[in-house]
């Protein structure tokens, strides 16, 4: 299958994730008024479906790399949607919470899907050209969420969100069941044992240079995530701006993610991914530090906003080519790699935005120092990955 036609669908797939993730942000406020809660306390419900997204990640890699990618995708969307349906009957945060988690199972297994398809069908600079071109289809869902849960939120209240994400998934199945599918080459299935689900994490966490990328994305998305599950505090309560401004700033982290990712697909042809990766983080720590700075000097929302959208838009070159390098050691175990990798990046997240949401409440600068710390981490682990990468392709010869 074509480059652009897998990236096309597996995209609308990738897109699933933010769709969850921000289409109800703006509806923070009124959520927070119908269920009689706090605002933060509504943040719980993001950090509620970003956790179980990463634990059960761990289960349905290694089922996909035994019992197939279709399979375990396709339940996948059928516990998210059941899931939604559910979220938007809820009556109280309890239900919001239980709902959101069970939503974040349904997510987990497409989101581990994903990458194991494209390690099944690329490698090396290939992978982190398809992961680029993935990210640059699936953009489009972040960048519309806030809009499109604006409007729903405005023309039929906060629960038509969850009912248009149900749809979406539901769409979904069908194209991928006839577009993708019906047309994907299928991989060899793994018919070792089942104790080897097991036994398989071990290969990959005895692996020191593909645990570097592991840890490296998990930091690097926390640093996202915490600014996510608190955007609505510092942009409509902090700054006071409306939900308009609000889906409009927002819009323009996921522009600047596009830009930074159709720079890195040019950059690939010249350069190692792991060496962009590396420029890419200090260009992120760098935007963090300046946030910090902006942040305790009490500075206007557009100059908090511009380093947010630096740090935020590094994502969309960051992540392509930290995933093609942690996934590269192991093609016949893409689903368990992929799932360490995304249960360790959601897991780790979800923990430290929950953390965020409980200690931001009232001001700016604790969540701003939260992400300074974690892009910190991502510094100290870039800057030894391509030593790190050279080592591990010697041992592998």
């Amino acid at each position: 299958m074509p480059h652009l036609q897998l990236a096309l669908l597996l995209g609308m797939t990738v897109a699933l994730g933010p769709l969850a993730l921000d289409a109800y942000l703006p509806a923070f406020p009124r959520i927070a008024d119908d269920l009689g809660t706090a605002n933060a306390d509504v943040g719980l419900t993001l950090s509620a479906y970003v956790a179980t997204l990463g634990l059960a990640q761990l289960i349905g890699g290694p089922l996909s790399d035994r019992y197939g990618r279709q399979k375990i995708l396709f339940s996948g969307l059928a516990i998210f949607a059941g899931s939604a349906l559910m979220v938007s009957q809820a009556g109280s945060l309890t239900d919001m919470l239980v709902w959101r988690a069970s939503q974040g199972v349904g997510g987990a297994l497409c989101a581990v899907s994903v990458p194991a398809l494209v390690r099944d069908h690329a490698d090396g600079a290939d992978s982190a050209r398809l992961f680029g071109l993935i990210g640059l289809i699936m953009f489009i869902a972040p960048a519309a969420a806030p809009s499109i849960g604006t409007l729903l939120l405005t023309l039929r209240g906060w629960p038509t969100i969850f009912v248009m994400l149900a749809g979406y998934a539901a769409l979904l199945a069908v194209l991928l069941h006839f577009a993708l599918f019906n047309r994907l080459t299928p991989r060899q299935r793994d018919r070792t044992p089942v104790r080897t689900l097991v036994t398989n994490y071990l290969l990959v966490l005895k692996h020191p240079a593909t645990m570097r990328f592991i840890a490296l994305q998990a930091l690097a998305f926390s640093t996202m995530l915490v600014f996510i599950t608190n955007a609505s505090f510092i942009y409509q309560e902090w700054f006071g701006l409306s939900s308009a401004l609000f889906s409009m700033l927002f819009a323009a982290n996921i522009g600047a993610m596009a830009l930074f990712s159709l720079l890195n697909r040019r950059l690939l042809l010249h350069f190692e991914s792991v060496i962009l990766l590396r420029i890419y983080v200090f260009i992120q720590a760098a935007a963090v530090t300046a946030l910090v700075v902006c942040a305790f000097a009490d500075a206007a929302y557009w100059a908090v906003a511009a380093c947010i959208v630096v740090a935020t838009g590094c994502m969309g070159a960051l992540v392509p080519n930290n995933m093609a390098n942690a996934l590269e050691f192991f093609p016949k175990l893409g689903g368990t790699a992929s799932a360490l990798l995304g249960a360790s990046q959601f897991t780790v997240a979800g923990v430290i935005s929950a953390g965020s949401a409980a200690m931001g409440g009232s001001s700016l600068v604790p969540i701003v120092l939260i992400m300074a710390a974690c892009s910190s981490g991502c510094v100290l682990l870039a800057k030894g990955a391509p030593a790190a990468v050279r080592k591990a392709k010697e041992i592998a010869v």
